[in-house]
């Protein structure tokens, strides 16, 4: 898909041994999400879900900016509900992907486009990034997941202060509040996701989207709920070639080399006797 003012994609995608970066390109914008890049969001997270390539995900924007939000400049004159439904979907993709994701945000992430980092698993900014709720100040209210994602990660209260004041935050105070995770110098960001991605990348994958699963559904159940879903993702990860590989590592005192391969061998499938002519 491509941007009605210019002749560039407004999504770009890039592949690099088992990274995927998704880039958002409307610098002109500053990256502001309108329909059409939503849309290419979900089809290109969609894919990312069923690619088995793709070990991890890294999401960021072209230019100056993360993304100042959603793009509110063109009018839209369908229901809301509908005007919704694609944001809905973005943010569903993004918390479901079965592999790590990182956003790297140089540059503003205001509203949606915060939202959208908050997404990811972490988010490494720089000292000039800023973010900002600022939906209040539009008359709106949250969006992307925001009212889901921020009382989880800061505590109700200052979820409320982010929301209801719509402040701008600095990168050392979203750090602070465990809202970034990592902030890296702007002549250092490249380098450091590039690594980053790339441990994550090397790590094992059925363990890793397992690992990401039980710390999303911990939040919501019980303990003996959450000790039932440990114990049944653990009966899976024995069933890969990592868990025996890792052990192999460690006592070679050498790095592991994690496939995920599926190790349990399916039983032959015996033909029945009609099969068989009796």
């Amino acid at each position: 898909m491509t941007d009605a003012n210019s002749a560039a994609p407004v999504l770009l995608v890039a592949d690099r041994d088992g990274v995927r970066t998704l880039t958002l390109n409307r610098p002109h914008r500053r990256n502001a999400i309108d329909a059409e890049l939503f849309g290419a969001l979900a089809e290109a997270l969609r894919a990312v879900a069923t690619d088995r390539g793709v070990r991890a995900l890294v999401l960021t924007g072209a230019g100056s900016a993360f993304c100042s939000g959603a793009d509110i400049s063109v009018p839209d004159n369908a229901h809301p509900i509908y005007r919704m439904r694609p944001l809905a979907e973005v943010a569903t993709l993004l918390h479901e992907l079965p592999l790590p994701t990182v956003a790297k945000v140089t540059g503003p992430a205001i509203g949606a486009g915060w939202n959208l980092a908050l997404g990811c698993d972490l988010v490494v900014a720089t000292p000039e990034s800023t973010f900002a709720q600022v939906f209040t100040a539009r008359g709106l209210t949250l969006d992307l997941g925001g009212s889901w994602l921020l009382p989880r990660l800061v505590g109700m209260q200052q979820a409320k202060r982010l929301t209801l004041l719509a402040d701008t935050i600095s990168a050392g105070e979203a750090h602070e509040l465990g809202l970034v995770t990592w902030v890296r110098l702007a002549d250092e960001i490249d380098a450091f996701t590039d690594d980053l991605a790339d441990r994550l990348a090397a790590g094992p994958p059925v363990a890793l989207a397992q690992t990401k699963a039980l710390l999303h559904e911990g939040a919501d159940i019980t303990l003996r709920q959450a000790l039932a879903a440990e114990s049944r993702a653990q009966g899976l990860n024995f069933a890969t070639a990592d868990a025996p590989e890792a052990f192999s590592a460690f006592a070679a005192r050498r790095e592991p080399r994690f496939t995920g391969r599926w190790t349990v061998q399916r039983p032959p499938i015996r033909p029945t006797s009609s099969e068989n002519g009796r």
